[in-house]
């Protein structure tokens, strides 16, 4: 198998995912080049998925069908964006903000492909949760995820814009997340093409100044949020200030930010009184 071009981190990353060849094995086979390790796909599968990927920028997560997120593996589709690392952090703010509530309810609004959903299924087991999509096979590629990962979990699908499929549980959210498309329409040619040309668009474009999301779920919080409710939401790197003014005009009260692993205020947070 001769491979010629791309990342080396980006081909590691296919050994281990695709083929079972953890860095760990990498490193061992290295040091002592007479071992074998085996592959859990043919070397010819994985030349092909590499090239392709050379080819036209594929994302290998949509080649693969596979993307690991905290401590599960989805399976990945070009219907939904790719699950990035900096979410993962959306869920520990979250449970840290309710980790003295047994039972209550939360949503996911915007949940793609479901890590937010699944995750936050698996961890507060006892929980009523909600996941919102307006794409129907972002939909049913969560519900997927959801079925394989947590199959006992009590969460309920539902395809429109954000809040508005929510609408009969529309006061009782103890706690909602969401990472909406926030990046501004004029900033989507800039992108690197593995994302510019093979995500969807609709979970990337925010409009004008990619806010446009983040303030419909914000002013839907208004009603949608219990009484002490939490939202918890991820932004673009220079959106911080003004986000956290919406949540402060409309009266939300321990309006807060957290950062990225970069030191970049990334997260808004806030509660209904």
């Amino acid at each position: 198998m001769i491979l010629k071009g791309g990342s080396k981190v980006d081909f590691d990353w296919l050994l281990d995912i695709a083929a079972g060849v953890s860095w760990i094995k990498l490193q061992k086979i290295i040091l002592n080049p007479e071992h074998f390790i085996f592959l859990e796909i043919s070397t010819e599968e994985l030349e092909s998925i590499w090239e392709s990927h050379l080819k036209d920028q594929t994302p290998l997560q949509y080649l693969i069908s596979k993307c690991p997120w905290r401590d599960v593996e989805l399976e990945a589709s070009s219907e939904a964006l790719i699950p990035r690392q900096e979410t993962e952090f959306l869920i520990d703010f979250a449970l840290k903000k309710v980790t003295h509530i047994d039972r209550g309810r939360w949503a996911d609004l915007g949940t793609g492909s479901g890590p937010i959903a699944v995750s936050l299924a698996k961890s507060l087991p006892n929980w009523n949760g909600h996941a919102s999509d307006i794409c129907n096979e972002a939909l049913d590629l969560a519900k997927r995820n959801l079925k394989s990962i947590v199959p006992n979990a009590n969460v309920r699908f539902s395809l429109g814009d954000w809040w508005e499929p929510l609408k009969r549980w529309w006061g009782s959210f103890d706690l909602v997340l969401s990472n909406p498309p926030y990046i501004p329409s004029d900033l989507i040619a800039e992108l690197e093409p593995v994302v510019k040309n093979h995500e969807p668009r609709i979970a990337l474009d925010g409009g004008e100044d990619g806010m446009n999301a983040s303030r419909k779920i914000i002013l839907g919080a208004s009603n949608g949020l219990a009484k002490g409710g939490w939202l918890i939401l991820e932004h673009h790197y220079d959106q911080s200030e003004k986000i956290i003014d919406v949540m402060k005009n409309i009266g939300m009260e321990e309006v807060s930010f957290e950062k990225d692993l970069s030191g970049i205020k990334r997260y808004a947070i806030c509660r209904k009184k």
